[in-house]
């Protein structure tokens, strides 16, 4: 160190505040005195900002001012005070965002989750008899009556569901798939790791693009206890291929006195294909061609909350509640109430106009470019160049790859001195954050994933980044 650094004249760390200097700015002092927050916690928040300020200068940055560092220490505070997980506007046109928080439920299901979460409920006691309940006979009965299962459970995702019932039924012993679906669909999660978890020992069969029923049978040993399949719902396989149906398979389980489960992944009570989709294997089908165990998820193509759901024959369903982990991998009373209703918009055969997944899904064309020209002229006056244009929504969360919906996208280009980058981040610190996207310089926003009650924030949000 030189010197001149020693005796402090050019001493970077020196010219930094103290913690009392920063606390009494008037930024910082506001926080505390017209925000009403503890000022121990402001008084840490402002004592890490300088930590992280020193660390800079040793980095080799130029002192932070007094200023700056003030306004880092409101923006923190202000941040962690109130919460950084928040509403946004989707116009990506992705309708199941899994960084978007998949599914948006039913106005119904959210009235449900606020009644129920607001107040005491029967969660575990039965009303008729005054005695204990058991909290899943809210949704059971549901799920088998809609699948044609005899009975079904539900857990808190769809990766506890595939755990569960391998833990229950297949420890220690065989469990076979195809090799062409020992896959890995998401965040890391592997088949073959999650056979291995829950105790099983995968047995792969076949190849990467052909598995026949021949070679099920040719491993199926007396430490086999399932065949599990795999619905690959987030890629495909396409060209010279050969699947074994689920029929063959359940064939093989009931010749050899195996338990046949079907990991649908996504898994849809509705036929995709009468909307131009390509046909997504539905529960019910899955129920009728003889699994004994389907899972599948709540919040994708169901529409509902995060949950794993597990349709099937009752005497598994009976051991799958009875099992140590599904106390451990349980339903949370709002999930519950809003899962309930959510299936019930499926009993009552309102799904399509209820479930926002599929009101999104089910949208003509015709109406969503009438809201999107809606849109452009309300900025047609303010954003120079703006347009409507054809385009495209997909599904998303792992549902349906590849497979697109025609859309109209309100298009905007990039306004004078402001890159379209420079747009896009301003967009995602509006309140609320608005996600859209870019193509060729332009930005895109899709009417088909915007919620009927978003689109003035919408508006304003587009109108305010004009204006900066």
């Amino acid at each position: 160190m030189t010197d001149s650094i020693k005796n402090g004249k050019t001493n970077p760390y020196r010219q930094l505040p103290s913690v009392d200097k920063l606390l009494k700015t008037e930024r910082v002092l506001a926080l505390v005195e017209d925000g009403n927050l503890p000022a121990a916690f402001v008084t840490e928040v402002a004592r890490e900002r300088l930590t992280l300020a020193r660390q800079n200068i040793q980095q080799g940055q130029n002192p932070a001012s007094l200023d700056s560092l003030a306004e880092e220490v409101e923006r923190e505070v202000l941040t962690l005070s109130s919460g950084n997980l928040r509403e946004v506007i989707n116009a990506a046109g992705v309708i199941i965002h899994t960084n978007l928080g998949r599914a948006p439920l039913s106005l119904e299901a959210v009235g449900a989750v606020e009644q129920i979460a607001r107040g005491y409920s029967n969660l575990e006691f039965e009303l008729a008899s005054g005695e204990r309940g058991h909290r899943l006979s809210h949704i059971s009965d549901l799920i088998a009556r809609i699948s044609g299962a005899e009975a079904g459970i539900a857990v808190n995702n769809n990766a506890a569901a595939i755990f569960m019932v391998l833990a229950a039924f297949a420890s220690d012993k065989e469990v076979i798939v195809s090799r062409g679906q020992a896959v890995e669909i998401g965040g890391a999660f592997r088949i073959p790791d999650v056979i291995t978890q829950g105790g099983g020992k995968l047995v792969e069969v076949g190849t990467t693009n052909k598995t026949y029923q021949r070679d099920y049978e040719a491993v199926i040993s007396p430490n086999t206890a399932m065949l599990l399949r795999v619905h690959s719902s987030n890629f495909k396989v396409i060209g010279f291929t050969h699947t074994t149906t689920l029929e063959e398979m359940a064939e093989l389980a009931q010749k050899h006195n195996l338990i046949l489960a079907d990991d649908l992944g996504s898994g849809t009570f509705i036929d995709t294909a009468r909307y131009g989709l390509a046909h997504e294997p539905t529960v019910q089908e899955s129920i009728a061609a003889g699994a004994q165990l389907v899972t599948f998820s709540g919040d994708k193509l169901l529409g509902g909350p995060q949950a794993g759901l597990i349709a099937g024959k009752k005497e598994l369903i009976e051991k799958l509640k009875k099992h140590p982990l599904a106390r451990a991998l349980r339903l949370d009373k709002m999930t519950l109430a809003a899962l309930q209703v959510t299936l019930l918009h499926y009993l009552r055969g309102e799904a399509e106009r209820k479930i926002p997944v599929w009101q999104m899904i089910s949208l003509s064309l015709s109406q969503i470019e009438q809201r999107a020209e809606g849109w452009r002229q309300a900025l047609s006056e303010i954003w120079p160049g703006v347009s409507t244009s054809a385009g495209t929504s997909t599904i998303g969360g792992g549902s349906l790859p590849g497979e697109t919906l025609p859309t109209c996208l309100l298009s905007l280009p990039p306004l004078p001195e402001r890159s379209s980058t420079a747009l896009m981040a301003a967009l995602r610190h509006n309140r609320p954050p608005i996600i859209a996207r870019v193509e060729r310089d332009r930005l895109l926003f899709d009417p088909r994933t915007v919620l009927p009650n978003q689109d003035e924030a919408l508006l304003e949000g587009l109108r305010a980044a004009a204006k900066l």
